[in-house]
């Protein structure tokens, strides 16, 4: 195939685009509770222990379920599995206003990790069958924009929301853009590759540990874990942040991240399956790294907006880029597991994250919590500019293993 052709394989898909927006949708009914759940949780006479058990446990169930949606991807269709996914996050959005105490929030916390790991394995397992390989930077590049627009704008409705209302209030747009998802993810045409199709419950006898980790994509997957534990105490603690300095605008993080991540997301996906993530990935570190630092001594909107630009170049790239790394490390029949490592690192990440400064919390100031997990960002960039060539992916054939089927 001439280099013209491979250029020219097909990406926004009737499937591909629906699959992009559904999967923006699940992220915004999901993420606009996020900064909200801490103080929320606080009102309810949680301790800090208790709030950082918040993502936590959500993390732990997420963690634990993704082996076994892996398992089943490697043989089965995609379908079926991703609307069980969206659906099983719309009972649990339902079942938040029900739990006033905080114990049975708790517990409520981590069945919501069970239906997250399931959902955005499946999701994200569908979006890579669907993207050609010779365009998987670009591909995954574009599908990471709806999991950034989701973390990145969601919260700041969220923030709007509950101070102009209540957490209710939020509940119920939560359930509207997760009902819009589940419509839409029920119209795809899935495909799933011919090796899947290929593949019986009887040949691929489950392993825990094998549907958890994908060897081969170990590294990145190391790496998105040091990225996402550094981006922990922005999940955790920026609306905590915000109200002890009394920072008003703060939905403004979250909107020029937004817009920047979105410009810069086309370029950043070529830059990748042109020269590779190496150089990519530590860009984006460094930029995360300077954003916590200005973050942490942030006391007005200006600061807030100089913060959320850097992140937007920074950390809305880094993400999508580390996921096309450890996909395009793995085999086809072996993604499901890939990405669900992928997002099991993510989730492990802000989970301990949030534990850890968690305790710290009740012995620094909250801005120094930022200064703190930003040296992780540097553990990102020293673990990139160590990759050798066996870490990094090889060239991919934009025929290999795409022969697919819809399932």
């Amino acid at each position: 195939m001439s280099k013209g052709l491979y250029k020219k394989e097909p990406l926004w898909t009737p499937a591909f685009t629906m699959l992009v927006l559904s999967n923006l949708f699940v992220f915004m009914s999901f993420q606009m509770l996020i900064p909200i759940m801490p103080p929320y949780i606080e009102s309810l006479g949680a301790s800090g222990t208790e709030i950082g058990l918040v993502t936590a446990l959500f993390s732990i169930g997420a963690i634990v379920i993704r082996p076994f949606i892996g398992y089943l991807l490697s043989f089965q269709g995609r379908k079926h599995l991703v609307l069980i996914g969206s659906l099983s996050l719309l009972v649990m959005t339902v079942i938040y206003p029900l739990t006033n105490i905080v114990v049975f929030f708790l517990i409520a916390r981590l069945l919501h990790g069970l239906a997250w790991g399931w959902s955005t394995t499946a999701n994200g397992t569908a979006a890579v069958d669907i993207t050609p390989n010779s365009r998987l930077g670009e591909g995954m590049g574009y599908f990471g924009l709806s999991v950034t627009i989701g973390m990145i704008v969601a919260p700041g409705l969220g923030i709007l929301l509950y101070q102009m209302y209540d957490f209710n209030v939020n509940i119920i747009v939560s359930l509207v853009l997760g009902a819009l998802a589940f419509i839409m993810l029920s119209t795809i045409k899935y495909q799933t590759p011919t090796a899947v199709k290929n593949t019986t419950k009887a040949d691929v006898p489950f392993s825990f540990t094998g549907s958890l980790v994908e060897k081969a994509s170990w590294y990145p997957a190391m790496i998105t874990l040091s990225a996402t534990f550094a981006y922990g105490t922005i999940a955790t603690f920026i609306m905590i942040f915000a109200e002890e300095r009394a920072i008003e605008s703060m939905f403004l993080f979250y909107m020029v991240n937004a817009v920047i991540a979105t410009c810069v997301r086309p370029i950043t996906g070529r830059w990748f399956d042109k020269h590779g993530p190496k150089g990519l990935v530590i860009f984006c570190a460094s930029f995360s790294f300077v954003a916590m630092w200005v973050l942490s001594i942030t006391t007005s909107w200006v600061g807030v907006v100089i913060v959320g630009l850097l992140f937007g170049l920074g950390f809305g790239s880094l993400l999508p880029a580390l996921q096309a790394w450890v996909l395009s490390k793995s085999t086809p029949e072996r993604r499901g597991v890939a990405n669900g490592m992928h997002m099991s690192c993510i989730d492990l990440g802000i989970g301990a994250s949030s534990l850890v400064f968690g305790m710290i919390a009740k012995y620094v100031p909250t801005g120094s919590l930022f200064q703190m997990s930003s040296v992780f960002f540097l553990v990102v960039i020293f673990l990139t500019w160590r990759a050798d060539k066996k870490d990094l992916p090889a060239q991919i054939s934009p025929v290999q293993g795409r022969v697919s089927q819809s399932g």
